[in-house]
């Protein structure tokens, strides 16, 4: 059931309007049988799996919370290895056997494992994160464990950010089930406008951007260098669009039930360096990995070389939480050696003594240096493998301006894609939230809202693409 589809309008106005009509407390056992439900129209079976996990984090909370010393660690480990054990096996094992056969092949001229014929549940890398953050915050005693086993299900379950994130922390999230809502009626101004906000990025930007973006990357070999460019630069506002988008669809549909999602997303391509845009992109994921690996192996304040090597180690795996792919990998390592040498840079101007003047010029310079960086590497985030990806690097380097671009559209309709990035932009920097307080202004933007949607989107019912993570 995707967020930018009609089951979903009737599912979120049935499912919204019962949690108001029913009683306190009976709202928990209504989300928790609403998010099941929403979960199984995916793929239903993948519910058990999912449901084994809660069940085994549950018992380990418990467990962790009554015990001290070596069996409250023992308990942590078993629980992140099932976590991180359910994750390999469904995400990673066919991409490990791949490897180890081409090894096989190589050395005896034979195979040494079969790959598995199974469907990555949807959303897997996400509530595992999730679920992780819970025993973690248990075991480090700054969150109690739940014995409410229905309130610790919906914690993973909860259905508005169960596939894609945000990956919430318990300490935000499980206190607020507890939390008895009434209808704010300034609540359901300000969610309802981030929803189409979020529906609009979806259906209007991101999904027509992704028409010349897989046109594109699916012709590579009869495109120019300009056209893989422009196509490169519209993924860079495709991928942000639809994973914000559903942030803001995520984030909405839990405000108009009284709920606080913590923010995702945070104008990153305005950021003047990436180590700035890693604190305004996917801020939930980012911020775990600094919380649960790369201030635990030591973060800032440890040697050069140590913080490097740091770095380089969360970001090897951030790329690969995304993908069992070596493009996902890489992806990763290039984000880190380009962090290390602008923290390196940054180091040797202070030690020589050379700073440059912080103006609007310098700004721009910076923001659009950090831009170019992130651009370049989507590259290999967005290509099926490293081929590929040396093929679209390769004609990139022989761009000319006189390169003509086919990207499936006509002018009119490039021209619109460029008319919807300006406009992001412009909303990126100057509004960054429509404000609701004002009646008139709300009913205005919504009406607006709808209408862009339903005559300018491309309701294809075309995936999210964190889905696949």
């Amino acid at each position: 059931m995707l967020f930018n589809s009609l089951q979903f309008l009737i599912y979120f106005l049935f499912v919204t309007t019962c949690y108001f009509a029913i009683p306190h407390k009976y709202r928990v056992l209504l989300l928790l049988i609403a998010s099941c439900f929403f979960y199984m129209s995916f793929i239903p079976v993948y519910l058990f799996i999912l449901g084994g996990s809660i069940v085994v984090d549950y018992i380990a909370g418990i467990a962790i919370e009554k015990s001290s010393g070596a069996k409250r660690k023992s308990f942590l480990i078993l629980s992140l290895a099932a976590n991180i054990g359910v994750l390999t096996v469904f995400k990673y094992y066919n991409f490990i056997a791949e490897n180890i056969n081409l090894i096989s092949i190589a050395a005896f001229n034979s195979r040494a494992l079969e790959t598995l014929k199974i469907l990555l549940p949807i959303g897997l890398s996400f509530h595992t994160f999730q679920a992780m953050s819970y025993t973690i915050e248990v075991y480090r005693s700054n969150q109690k464990a739940e014995k409410n086993f229905g309130v610790y299900a919906l914690y993973v379950l909860f259905y508005p950010q169960l596939v894609a994130g945000p990956i919430e922390r318990p300490q935000n999230l499980i206190h607020q089930f507890y939390d008895e809502h009434t209808f704010n009626i300034e609540r359901f101004k300000s969610g309802l406008t981030l929803m189409l906000i979020g529906l609009f990025k979806k259906v209007v930007i991101a999904d027509r951007l992704s028409i010349a973006v897989d046109y594109s990357y699916s012709n590579l070999n009869q495109q120019s260098g300009l056209s893989l460019a422009v196509a490169t630069f519209f993924y860079c506002f495709q991928i942000y669009c639809d994973f914000s988008g559903y942030s803001d669809m995520a984030i909405g549909a839990a405000r108009i039930m009284g709920f606080d999602l913590m923010k995702n997303f945070n104008a990153p391509y305005f950021s003047k360096n990436l180590s700035e845009f890693w604190k305004r992109w996917h801020i939930s994921l980012s911020t775990w990995f600094k919380d649960y690996l790369y201030i635990p192996l030591g973060g800032n304040r440890v040697s050069s070389f140590r913080k490097f090597f740091n770095l380089f180690i969360v970001f090897a795996l951030s790329g690969l939480w995304h993908g069992a792919n070596y493009t996902f990998i890489v992806w990763g390592v290039m984000h880190a050696l380009l962090l290390g040498y602008s923290q390196l840079k940054s180091y040797a101007m202070k030690k020589s003594g050379i700073l440059f003047p912080v103006n609007k010029f310098t700004r721009l310079a910076s923001t659009t240096t950090t831009f170019i960086a992130v651009w370049l590497t989507w590259i290999l985030f967005r290509s099926p493998s490293i081929t590929e990806a040396r093929i679209i690097f390769s004609t990139l380097f022989r761009l000319e301006l006189s390169d003509t671009i086919d990207l499936m559209l006509n002018k009119t309709e490039l021209i619109f894609c460029f008319l919807l990035i300006a406009m992001l932009v412009a909303y990126d920097h100057y509004i960054k939230e429509l404000k609701t307080t004002n009646t008139k202004l709300f009913i205005a933007s919504t009406i607006l809202l709808i209408a862009f949607c339903y005559f300018l989107g491309v309701f294809n019912h075309k995936q999210f693409i964190y889905f696949q993570f």
